[in-house]
C-alpha cells in the first residue's frame, strides 16, 4: 500500500525542472517548454499540488489552451489526480460561458445564434458587393477576416493596419475592408456572431460593466495558459481583463512551435513576460522524454542553422531551447530522394509496411506534409500496399455511422447492466455491430469500422486501468460519461491506421514513426514564404514535424512532379546540413542514414532570407540578396576587412586578392568553428584555407 501523502505523490517522478514548475505556486511564472519535455505534465501536476496543498481552490482556477483536444487531454489528466473540478477550457470556450451567462444582464434579449462557418455569410457579402469568389478564395477571405479581428481591427481601420497582408483572395485592401464590413453587415441582418465576436463581446463587457468584470475576478483567482506562443492579441487582452491587475499567471509556451502567425498568433506576449513582470520565476524545461538523440539532435541542429530574420532580435528567441535526449540511442534518420511524387509515395508506402510488419503499430506512424492537396498520393500508395490509415481533419471520429450507434447501445446497456466486466461487456455489445478479436483482412469501409470499433474498445481497457479504484471499479455509466464529454471535445481515441496530416495539424501529437515527406523547394518552405519572417515560421513548422517522432524518423522528397517529368526540383534549403553530403552535414549534425548517396549540388541559387532567385555572383556568394538585411555581426566584418587590409599590404596585392569582401561577408555570416566549416564556404579554396585559416577563425571566434 502506498502510504505517501497526495503531494508527495504528486511530485513523484517529476524531474527536478518540472519539480520546481509542480512547487512554484504564487506570482507569476513563465515555463519555457520544449517539445517533449513533459510540459502538460508539469502544469497540471502544478494545479493539483496546488489543490492538494490548499494554496489553491479548484473551483477559482481557471487553465486555457488552444484547440478542444488539448483541453479534454488536460481535464483528463486532472481528474486522475484527484482534481476533476478544476475548469480546463479554450479561449472561446471559457469567454462563451462567460457570455452566455452576463448577456442577459450585460447586454439584454437572447443571445444571438452562434456561426460556426464563415463560408456561406462571406458568399453573401461577396454577392452584395457583386466581388467574384471561387471556394478557394472565400475560404482565403474568411482567413482575413479571422485575422483582423483576433487582431482587433475593424473595417474602417483594417486597410491601415494590413500593408504586408498580400491580396487575400484576390482582393486589393480597399476591396477587403469593403468585403469585412459586408461580412459584418450580413452577420447582423441574420442576427448572428462569430467566435471572434464571442471574444470580442466579452472583453467589451469586461471593459464596460465593473460589475461583471469583478464577478469575474472574484470567481477566478488563478489562471493557467498553455501554448502560450499562440496567443492573439484578442486573446492577451481578454486575459488582462480577467486578471485585472493581479499577476497570479502561469504561461506555458515555446517560441520554437510559433507556426500560426497567420491566424494572429504571435509569440511576443511570451517572448515579453519577463519583462512585464519583472519578479517573474522562469524555468527551462528542455529534457526531451519523447524522442531519441538521433532524432533531438538533428531538431536542435535546424535551429541552429537559423541565420537572420523574424524574431532574431529577441533574447529568448536568438538562443532557442536546446533539447538534451533522455532516450536511448535509436535509428539513423533516413533521407530519401525519389524521382516524382508518385514514386516517394510509393517508396514511403513500402517502408511503412516494413514498419507494421516488424511491429510497429500502424497508429503510431504518421505521414505529415506542408498542403492538404499532398495527401491523396499517400492515400492511393498505402491503399495500394495493404495499408490502412486515417486522414486528420477528414470525417470526425464520433459523427461516424457505428460510433453513433456503439454510443446508443453503450447507453441502453448502462440503465441495466449488472456486474459484468466492462470489458467483455463492451466486446459483448460492439459484437453486435461487426466487431471482432482479429482485423479482417479486406480494406475499405469494412476496415474503416473495424477500426472505430476497435479504438472504442482499446479506449475501455485503458479507462478500466486507469480509472479503477479500490473503492470503485470503473462502469459501462462511467464509460458513457467519458465518451459524450470526448464527443463534445471532440477528442477521439486512438484509431488503428496510418495518420496522414498536415504538419499544422500534427502539432501537440506524437508518433514512434514520422514520414516528413514532399521536402522540395516550393513546399517547404511553401513558394509565397518570401519575407524573412514567413521563411523563419516555415522553419518552425519542419521544427514541429521532426519533433513529432519518437524514433524513427524519414525525410523525402522528389526531383519532378510527374513520372517522367523534368528533375527541377531541389531538396529544402532546410536540409542543408541536416542530409549526408550536404553543407556543415558532418560538422553541424549527427550520423544519419542515407537510401542513396547524395548528389553532389551546386551552391544554393535562392536567398536564404526572402527566398527568391539571385542574380548576380556576388549575391550567390554571400547566400542573400543584396537587398537583404545582413545576418552577420557588422563589428566582425569589420575586423575581417581591418585584417584583410593589413595582408593585403603586407604582401602589396590588392584587397580583393585576399578575400572579396562578398566571402568575407560569407565568413561573417556563418561564424565557421573550425577549418572544415570554412573549408565549405564560397570564395575559400586551399591554398587560402592554408595561409590564412587559423587567422580568419580567431577573429571569428573572438568576437
Amino acid at each position: 500500500m502506498d502510504e505517501r501523502t497526495a503531494e508527495e505523490r504528486i511530485l513523484a517522478g517529476l524531474d527536478d525542472e518540472q519539480r520546481a514548475v509542480a512547487t512554484t505556486l504564487a506570482g507569476p511564472l513563465c515555463v519555457l517548454a520544449g517539445a517533449g519535455t513533459g510540459k502538460t505534465r508539469a502544469i497540471t501536476h502544478r494545479i493539483a499540488y496546488g489543490v492538494h496543498t490548499g494554496v489553491y481552490n479548484p473551483n477559482r482556477l481557471l487553465a486555457v489552451t488552444f484547440t478542444a483536444r488539448a483541453a479534454a487531454e488536460m481535464r483528463t489528466r486532472l481528474r486522475d489526480l484527484g482534481v476533476g473540478t478544476v475548469q480546463a477550457r479554450t479561449f472561446h470556450a471559457a469567454a462563451l460561458r462567460q457570455l452566455q451567462y452576463f448577456w442577459p444582464h450585460a447586454v439584454g434579449g437572447q443571445l444571438p445564434g452562434l456561426l460556426e462557418h464563415k463560408a456561406q455569410v462571406i458568399a453573401e457579402a461577396a454577392r452584395r458587393l457583386r466581388l467574384p469568389t471561387d471556394r478557394a478564395a472565400i475560404r482565403d477571405l474568411a482567413a482575413e477576416v479571422e485575422w483582423a479581428k483576433v487582431s482587433m481591427l475593424t473595417p474602417e481601420t483594417y486597410v491601415g493596419k494590413a500593408e504586408d497582408r498580400g491580396e487575400p483572395g484576390g482582393l486589393d485592401k480597399l476591396a477587403m475592408g469593403r468585403l469585412f464590413q459586408s461580412y459584418e453587415d450580413v452577420k447582423a441582418d441574420r442576427n448572428l456572431i462569430d467566435f471572434e465576436d464571442v471574444l470580442l463581446i466579452t472583453v467589451g463587457i469586461l471593459q464596460e460593466d465593473p460589475r461583471v468584470a469583478a464577478t469575474v475576478r472574484e470567481q477566478y483567482r488563478h489562471f493557467v495558459v498553455d501554448e502560450y506562443q499562440d496567443v492573439s492579441p484578442l486573446q492577451q487582452r481578454m486575459l488582462d481583463l480577467w486578471l485585472g491587475g493581479r499577476d497570479e499567471l502561469c504561461v506555458v509556451g515555446d517560441a520554437s512551435q510559433t507556426i500560426y502567425s497567420f491566424t494572429g498568433a504571435t509569440p511576443r506576449h511570451l517572448l515579453d513576460f519577463p519583462a512585464r513582470y519583472p519578479k517573474a520565476n522562469v524555468v527551462k524545461l528542455v529534457r526531451d522524454y519523447r524522442s531519441t538523440p538521433q532524432v533531438v539532435g538533428l531538431a536542435n541542429t535546424l535551429l541552429k542553422s537559423r541565420r537572420s530574420g523574424g524574431l532574431a532580435a529577441d533574447a529568448l528567441w536568438s538562443a532557442p531551447l536546446e533539447l538534451r535526449a533522455q532516450r536511448a540511442s535509436g535509428p539513423l534518420p533516413e533521407f530519401l530522394e525519389c524521382s516524382d511524387d508518385e514514386a516517394e509515395a510509393a517508396a514511403v508506402a513500402g517502408r511503412i509496411k516494413i514498419l507494421i510488419d516488424h511491429g510497429t503499430q500502424a497508429s503510431e506512424i504518421a505521414v505529415l506534409f506542408r498542403t492538404n492537396g499532398q495527401s491523396e498520393a499517400y492515400e492511393r500508395a498505402l491503399a495500394s500496399a495493404g495499408v490502412g490509415y486515417q486522414l486528420r481533419g477528414g470525417e470526425r471520429f464520433f459523427a461516424r455511422k457505428e460510433v453513433r450507434d456503439a454510443i446508443l447501445q453503450l447507453r441502453a446497456a448502462s440503465r441495466s447492466a449488472e456486474d459484468e466486466p466492462l470489458g467483455q461487456l463492451v466486446r459483448d455489445i460492439l459484437a453486435n455491430l461487426g466487431w471482432q478479436a482479429e482485423a479482417p483482412k479486406s480494406g475499405g469501409a469494412v476496415r474503416e469500422r473495424w477500426e472505430s470499433l476497435a479504438a472504442l474498445v482499446a479506449l475501455a481497457d485503458d479507462l478500466v486501468t486507469s480509472r479503477s479504484t479500490p473503492e470503485h471499479a470503473f462502469t459501462v455509466v462511467d464509460l458513457v460519461a467519458e465518451l459524450q464529454e470526448r464527443a463534445s471535445a471532440q477528442h477521439a481515441p486512438t484509431v488503428q491506421g496510418v495518420t496522414l496530416a498536415s504538419l499544422h495539424s500534427a502539432k501537440g501529437l506524437e508518433w514512434d514513426a514520422v514520414f516528413l515527406v514532399g521536402l522540395s523547394e516550393g513546399l517547404m518552405p511553401i513558394s509565397f514564404a518570401d519575407t524573412a519572417e514567413t521563411v523563419d515560421e516555415e522553419r518552425r513548422l519542419l521544427y514541429v514535424g521532426i519533433t513529432r517522432a519518437r524514433e524513427f524518423l524519414n525525410f523525402s522528397w522528389s526531383t519532378a512532379r510527374t513520372p517522367g517529368g523534368r528533375a527541377n526540383r531541389r531538396p529544402s534549403r532546410f536540409l542543408d546540413g541536416l542530409r549526408p553530403g550536404s553543407a556543415a552535414g558532418t560538422a553541424a549534425g549527427p550520423r544519419m542514414a542515407t537510401t542513396r548517396k547524395a548528389r553532389k549540388t551546386a551552391a544554393p541559387s535562392v536567398c536564404r532570407v526572402c527566398g527568391k532567385v539571385l542574380t548576380t555572383g556576388a549575391e550567390r556568394k554571400i547566400g542573400r540578396c543584396s537587398t537583404c538585411p545582413a545576418g552577420y555581426d557588422e563589428a566582425v566584418f569589420e575586423e575581417l576587412r581591418a585584417w584583410r587590409l593589413g595582408e593585403a599590404t603586407s604582401a602589396e596585392v590588392p584587397a580583393f586578392v585576399v578575400f572579396t569582401d562578398a566571402t568575407l561577408m560569407a565568413i561573417a555570416e556563418a561564424a565557421p568553428k573550425d577549418l572544415a566549416e570554412l573549408a565549405a564556404l564560397p570564395g575559400v579554396g586551399p591554398s587560402k584555407l592554408e595561409r590564412y585559416g587559423e587567422a580568419v577563425l580567431e577573429i571569428v571566434a573572438s568576437a
